[in-house]
């Protein structure tokens, strides 16, 4: 085993990352129809099940650190110097893990993201039950576009939501306009007129899959007619 052949297998694992969030974005969405259609019973299920990819992907960041720390300290690829190699990066993540709370999980960008849209959903539909009882069809209609999908910077695609002042945005706009901000060593300030949020960062971040949800429903109506 060489260093390079290291540094190629933690490559690997970022990947790895990457399709760990796209099933956890797809467990969000299951758990988004469940709500629709058979109110909260499964969601306590669902919510295990994220917490697990969570688990998984933290195992996988602390891991790639340690072995970043470990190898950074290794100056020749002889024999004995992997042999330690191994040795100390088994220690450090031990070490790291043990010190680790499964109550931190709660705190996962996807399993907040997660929280936040299933309430999101439970609530819209609480709150479509309530009309439905009294109002027509098309006073929903009236009600529903109330929501504001559309992104103030741009054409909303991929919507996020802002966990500090609740505005969404798309994705991409967002994050180009944080890394131009950054280039010029400033705060990004969040671009919906009013807000007095001043200092937009990607932590605050998290997929609204709720809203993404009623974007497609709505081009889907559009399509129809």
């Amino acid at each position: 085993m060489s260093l390079s052949s290291v540094h190629g297998t933690l490559s690997s694992l970022k990947t790895c990352q990457t399709d760990i969030g796209t099933g956890m974005d797809t467990i969000t969405d299951v758990a988004l129809d469940l709500v629709e259609t058979q109110g909260n019973s499964h969601v306590l299920s669902m919510e295990a099940m994220i917490l697990e990819c969570a688990k998984l992907d933290r195992e996988i960041n602390n891991f790639v650190d340690v072995m970043k720390q470990a190898t950074s300290e290794i100056s020749t690829q002889n024999l004995e110097s992997m042999v330690n190699l191994s040795t100390k990066a088994k220690e450090l993540f031990r070490d790291r893990m043990s010190r680790l709370s499964d109550a931190d999980l709660q705190n996962h960008p996807k399993v907040v993201a997660f929280k936040d849209n299933i309430q999101n959903s439970s609530s819209q539909g609480n709150q479509n039950a309530e009309e439905n009882s009294d109002e027509m069809d098309d006073e929903i209609t009236v009600t529903q576009t109330q929501v504001n999908l559309t992104c103030p910077l741009t054409k909303m695609v991929n919507p996020v939501k802002n966990k500090k002042c609740s505005h969404n945005y798309d994705q991409e706009a967002i994050l180009s306009l944080i890394t131009n901000k950054q280039k010029q060593k400033k705060t990004c300030c969040c671009p919906v007129v009013g807000c007095a949020n001043s200092d937009v960062r990607q932590m605050d971040l998290v997929p609204d899959q709720v809203l993404r949800r009623m974007i497609q429903s709505q081009k889907r109506q559009g399509t129809k007619t």
